[in-house]
């Protein structure tokens, strides 16, 4: 992506709905003092050289270019593990590399409500970046969704929550803290690449791989309609390559 592609999708980044100054998970909300986009250039010009560099062989390794022209986030709680994948003109969804999950609360299951320390389950969408995150760098994930809301009014349920991001540090409540370089290097990928097509998949399990504990019972019948559609969305993506000695490394457990 040339200077003036990589300004233009700077520019784009507010135009996606309310950026706020300051937000973590369940950080209340504040109006942000300047310009966001100014905040989303200075932190990549900050970040971006040393971010680029770490995701360089990674991507290299992977045979997709930098920056790609899509790529996915999934979320896997029992495993512990955040995963990137990426496609270019040339390539479909590739796996390019894995962030262990530093600090994460609550247990398998979805978020039900405001307050329950549950990372949601579900597919989500970056609504935008946080350059002034409490958590060092942030970004947002667009729950409660459709489907969210969807099964709350079934339910009878009201304040589902909100202000959950993927940020760096090793604590969260509610979200999922990857550290501050992980944070550093989505960050610096999201503003490059740009984030309106990308896609954030939050699992219980990898289910590419296996089912759930045989003790888990669904909060509600319809828990079970959400893990078919997470299970058929994961298999359409690849997994973690079996690593061989001599080849470049894609992945770091966590």
């Amino acid at each position: 992506m040339g200077v003036s592609n990589r300004s233009s999708m700077l520019r784009r980044l507010v135009a996606l709905g309310a950026i706020v100054a300051v937000v973590g998970c369940a950080v209340p909300v504040r109006q942000r003092p300047a310009p966001v986009e100014q905040a989303i250039a200075d932190r990549v010009a900050e970040y971006g050289p040393a971010a680029r560099a770490r995701l360089a062989p990674f991507f290299a390794a992977a045979g997709i270019a930098y920056p790609p022209e899509r790529f996915v986030l999934v979320g896997l709680k029992l495993e512990r593990e955040l995963q990137l994948l990426a496609s270019d003109a040339g390539h479909g969804l590739t796996f390019i590399r894995s962030y262990p999950i530093e600090g994460m609360s609550g247990t398998l299951g979805p978020k039900l409500r405001e307050g329950d320390r549950q990372v949601p389950e579900g597919i989500y969408a970056i609504v935008y970046l946080n350059p002034r995150s409490v958590a060092h760098l942030s970004l947002a994930l667009s729950y409660p969704n459709d489907y969210d809301r969807a099964r709350a009014a079934e339910d009878g349920r009201d304040t589902l929550g909100g202000d959950i991001m993927i940020h760096g540090g090793s604590a969260s409540i509610g979200c999922l803290a990857i550290g501050d370089e992980a944070a550093e290097d989505l960050f610096v990928l999201a503003a490059e690449a740009g984030f309106e097509g990308a896609v954030v998949v939050l699992s219980p399990v990898d289910f590419r791989k296996r089912a759930l504990p045989g003790d888990y019972r669904p909060y509600a019948p319809w828990v079970v309609d959400l893990y078919l559609r997470l299970r058929d969305t994961l298999r359409e993506f690849p997994g973690t390559p079996t690593r061989t000695s001599g080849e470049p490394v894609a992945t770091d457990d966590p």
